[in-house]
């Protein structure tokens, strides 16, 4: 061994600091997590508030009649048919309509436009319908489809609640392919498939549990919009089924019944907000258990 070789510097420990800076990271941990927990306590006694309200208010005004009497003028015992009917037309319609749309775009950003400028315009103007407020989507269409043909109707409404759910489509299609593992294509691309059979047989069956679970996360977001409809299918308080005239929708009922003087008016409107609450829970159950069932 050199006589030059000197042994091993080792920090010396203080105790007394170590103790201190203990203390003091215990102190700030005990006081984050107590500001958690209380911000998560106010949130859930607020939804719980709100959730109890509803279900207490919407089940005392259920009754058969909700389902199968329509709209009619205080006082006459009327229900919601009209409604419930109008409402699951244009939301079936918007998402026949958005969901092909929205799934071709996404597979286009995730398989072909990867590094392309177009491709990022593109995700961008989704990223922007997918914030923007729905009202504004509901003056687009009113100057689009209202305007020009003279007058409100269900394929507004309809055009309205399809370019909602489309951005929502996009971006979850586009993420579920992005986790597509590219040895996988590449596997299919060497057997000499072209390519769009591997998107076709691969990408999207091997993603499809996760774009199933966006287009119902889709359907739940459309299926309580209010403000698009009020600028696009109006609402209509008599049974119809005609696309080209003003159409009813169960939001649109909620937001004029919700608002008047009459006691049974009212009672039907916790009715309505019952039944899309439930409808909307059972949706968004249903997308959990698909993106689970896929992972």
């Amino acid at each position: 061994m050199s006589a030059t070789t000197q042994p091993a510097l080792t920090p010396v420990k203080d105790l007394a600091v170590a103790a201190r800076l203990g203390r003091g990271r215990k102190r700030t941990d005990v006081i984050i997590r107590t500001l958690s927990l209380a911000a998560t306590a106010i949130g859930l006694i607020f939804l719980a508030s709100i959730l109890i309200t509803l279900f207490v208010k919407g089940f005392g005004a259920m009754n058969l009649a909700v389902f199968t009497e329509v709209t009619k003028p205080p006082g006459s015992e009327g229900g919601l048919l009209n409604a419930i009917v109008g409402s699951l037309i244009q939301v079936v319609l918007a998402t026949l309509i958005g969901t092909p749309i929205g799934m071709l775009v996404g597979t286009y950003l995730a398989e072909y436009a990867q590094g392309s400028r177009f491709g990022d315009v593109v995700r961008f103007v989704s990223d922007i319908l997918l914030s923007a407020p729905s009202i504004l989507i509901g003056l687009f269409v009113y100057q689009l489809l209202v305007l020009p043909f003279g007058g409100f109707s269900g394929w507004a409404g309809v055009a309205a609640l399809a370019i909602i759910i489309i951005p929502i489509v996009v971006r979850t299609t586009e993420d579920m392919l992005s986790l597509v593992p590219n040895t996988l294509r590449e596997a299919v691309i060497g057997l000499g498939a072209p390519k769009w059979k591997m998107i076709v047989l691969v990408s999207w069956r091997s993603a499809i549990s996760g774009i199933i679970t966006g287009v119902l996360l889709g359907i739940a977001r459309i299926a309580g919009e209010t403000a698009p409809l009020l600028f696009t299918s109006l609402g209509n308080n008599a049974w119809s089924t005609n696309l080209s005239a003003p159409m009813p929708s169960l939001p649109i009922t909620i937001y004029s019944y919700a608002g008047s003087p009459f006691q049974d008016w009212i009672e039907l409107a916790w009715a309505g907000a019952l039944l899309i609450t439930l409808a909307v829970l059972l949706l968004n159950i249903g997308a959990r258990s698909l993106l689970g069932r896929g992972k």
